[in-house]
């Protein structure tokens, strides 16, 4: 018989859920949420081939720029993101963009994208992991390099704090079935934008935790497709997050060379010159 260690299930190689082994994609990785938002990121580099497709983990990989880069879709919401970035960095992979869609809190259209430098830890997956004090931080190097490709793009940016929930509906502050809403979010959104938080998401925290205690890379930008405050909602934006991810990746590996020519662990501006 033929047995595997449960502690670290893999399948010739290949590692259990998103079925990718070492060298199937890049050190460097988009996440999105939704399976069918993998090839809509593809088309807009300059080629691409789908490398799997198991359960919610759609993977592809291919050239941006000249700059090989990789995309994986998360599913939805943290347990299975965070099933993501365990298998990813046990591939080789260190350095990961969430690519999704958000709800916003404060005064920002449809179509905007919002950068987040953190997020509240309202998930359950990051805690299984390390306490709540512990905190969901983008990496800098990730940041400065999602600034650089809006700015470079002319894209519409915010950049801030974020909450990620496990819940679309009552952990967003939304009714539920049969209008059931219990008390204690009849403030939510009100104390969270007076706290200057952004936006609602179902995947960042766990991304940037997980990554943080792996020794990995990550940031999110995320479209907007629903203002909390004034109702609005539209599907936009989408493309933008897409090409504004792949461009930071882009930049990130010109940023890396330029560090490893000079000796250097961490990007600074003077790097460049």
């Amino acid at each position: 018989m033929n047995r595997k260690r449960s502690e670290s299930p893999n399948s010739e190689g290949k590692q259990y859920h998103i079925q990718c082994g070492t060298g199937d994609l890049t050190p460097y990785v988009l996440l999105p949420g939704d399976p069918q938002r993998v090839p809509k990121i593809a088309s807009l580099w300059d080629s691409f081939h789908e490398v799997q497709q198991h359960r919610e983990f759609r993977s592809v990989r291919g050239i941006y720029k000249g700059e090989s880069l990789s995309c994986i879709s998360t599913g939805i919401g943290s347990p299975s993101a965070g099933i993501v970035v365990e298998e990813l960095a046990r591939i080789g992979c260190h350095t990961l963009i969430r690519v999704g869609s958000t709800g916003a809190l404060q005064d920002i259209p449809c179509g905007d994208l919002i950068i987040n430098t953190g997020c509240m830890r309202f998930e359950g997956t990051s805690k299984e992991y390390i306490t709540a004090e512990y905190p969901a931080l983008s990496s800098y190097e990730v940041i400065l390099s999602m600034v650089e490709a809006c700015e470079s793009l002319g894209y519409t940016y915010h950049l801030g704090i974020g909450a990620t929930t496990d819940s679309f509906f009552v952990g967003q502050a939304r009714r539920g079935f049969h209008e059931y809403f219990p008390s204690k979010y009849g403030s939510f959104i009100e104390d969270l934008r007076k706290a200057g938080i952004l936006n609602f998401e179902m995947e960042t925290a766990s991304i940037l935790t997980l990554s943080s205690l792996f020794g990995l890379r990550a940031g999110s930008i995320c479209a907007v497709f629903a203002n909390r405050i004034t109702g609005e909602f539209a599907v936009s934006g989408e493309e933008k997050a897409g090409k504004a991810a792949s461009e930071a990746l882009k930049i990130l590996q010109e940023w890396d060379r330029k560090k490893r020519a000079r000796g250097k662990n961490w990007f600074y501006p003077s790097v460049l010159h």
